[in-house]
């Protein structure tokens, strides 16, 4: 897999758990102490998030971050 493709669908991933706890991207940024222009950035695969940012994410959605590189379907 290309890692544009990788990125893409793991800000696919972080969208759909967002949206899936009825969280607007202010309400994750603000939790991961991000703007919500970096936030926009890795949800649409723009940009290669750091392991750091991945566990703040990931601890703010409260899953697995393993879960955020699962395949969607």
């Amino acid at each position: 897999m290309g890692e544009t493709k990788l990125l893409s669908q793991m800000g696919s991933k972080i969208r759909d758990l967002r949206k899936k706890r009825r969280m607007t991207q202010n309400d994750l940024a603000f939790k991961c102490e991000f703007e919500k222009a970096r936030l926009s950035r890795i949800e649409t695969g723009q940009t290669n998030p750091t392991i750091r940012s991945l566990f703040k994410i990931s601890n703010a959605l409260e899953v697995n971050i393993a879960e955020l590189f699962q395949d969607q379907n």
